[in-house]
C-alpha cells in the first residue's frame, strides 16, 4: 500500500483531511513535531521549519498533501500592528522549497498544495508569504496540483470571539463566503486521488454573506446583546483584505449551521 504524508495533519484541516483518509483505507503518515494519540496512522517527527527529518518523512511516499501553515493571525485570533508589516515565511515559504526539493529526491508522484482564495489581489503580508509558497509549487518539476479555499469557520469564530468584549462590532458589508473545513477536506481528498493535476477548483461556503451578517449570526447564537456597524469599503479595499467570492466548488455546512452545532450544546 502507497503512503500519503500530510503536512499541517494535527490542525483544523489536517485532522479533517487525515480522517477522510484513515476512513477511504489509506495508508498515512504524519509530519509533526510530536506525536499524537492516534494509533492509526504513522507518525513521523520533523520540522518544516528547519527541515528536520523531513527528508525521513518521505520514505516510500506516493502522495504528499501540504496544508502546513503558518498564520500568526490565525493562531491568536486576531490582528495585531505587526501584522500589517510582516510574516514569517520560515514554514509557508521555506519550508515549502525544503519539502519540495525532498520530494523530488524521493520520487513523489503528487503533491497537492492547500492555498487560499484570492491571494493574487491580498495585500497583507501572511498573504504574500501564502503566494510566495504558492508560486513555488507552480514552477516545481513534481506533478502538482493546487486547491485554494476560502477562510475557515473557526478561524471567524476566534476572530468575533476577539471582538465580543465590544459593545460595537464594525463589519465589513463586502460579500465572501467563508467555509468548514470538512467541506474542504472532502474536496482536497477528491483532488489528491482522482488523477487530474494542476489548478484545481476553489472551495469556498454554500452562501454569499457579509462579515456584518456573518457577525449578527455569531452574534445571536451567543446570546449576546451588540450592536454590528456596517462598514462599506472600495473593491479594491475589500480584495486587498481578502473579502472576495469563491468561484469553484460550494461546500455544504452553512454558518447558521455550523453555530448550531457548535454553540447550541454550550
Amino acid at each position: 500500500m502507497t503512503v500519503t504524508l500530510v503536512t499541517g495533519g494535527t490542525g483544523h484541516l489536517g485532522r479533517d483531511i487525515v480522517e477522510r483518509l484513515v476512513c477511504g483505507g489509506h495508508r498515512v503518515r504524519l509530519l509533526a513535531r510530536s506525536p499524537g494519540r492516534r494509533s492509526d496512522v504513522e507518525w513521523a517527527i520533523g520540522d518544516l521549519s528547519t527541515g528536520a527529518g523531513v527528508r525521513e518523512a518521505l520514505q516510500d511516499v506516493d502522495t504528499v498533501i501540504h496544508a502546513a501553515t503558518y498564520s500568526p493571525i490565525a493562531r491568536r485570533g486576531g490582528v495585531r500592528p505587526i501584522d500589517f508589516f510582516k510574516s514569517p515565511p520560515t514554514v509557508d515559504v521555506e519550508g515549502t522549497e525544503r519539502l519540495l526539493s525532498f520530494c523530488q529526491q524521493q520520487s513523489v508522484r503528487h503533491f497537492l498544495h492547500v492555498s487560499i482564495v484570492g491571494l493574487d489581489d491580498a495585500t497583507l503580508p501572511y498573504a504574500k508569504v501564502k503566494l510566495a509558497g504558492e508560486r513555488l509549487v507552480r514552477a516545481s518539476s513534481l506533478s502538482w496540483s493546487v486547491v485554494r479555499a476560502m477562510p475557515f469557520y473557526y478561524l471567524l469564530d476566534k476572530m468575533l470571539a476577539g471582538l465580543a468584549w465590544l459593545p460595537v462590532w464594525p463589519a465589513p458589508t463586502t460579500l465572501f463566503n467563508p467555509v468548514d473545513t470538512s467541506d474542504v477536506a472532502d474536496h482536497v481528498v477528491t483532488c489528491a486521488f482522482d488523477g487530474v493535476r494542476g489548478e484545481r477548483a476553489e472551495i469556498g461556503g454554500p452562501e454569499d454573506l457579509s462579515l456584518a451578517t456573518l457577525a449578527g449570526q455569531y452574534r445571536d447564537a451567543r446570546g449576546l446583546h451588540r450592536r454590528i456597524l456596517p462598514i462599506a469599503l472600495s473593491e479594491a479595499k475589500a480584495r486587498g483584505m481578502g473579502f472576495v467570492v469563491s468561484q469553484g466548488v460550494r461546500g455544504r455546512l452553512s454558518w447558521a449551521d455550523w453555530l448550531q452545532y457548535r454553540y447550541a450544546r454550550a
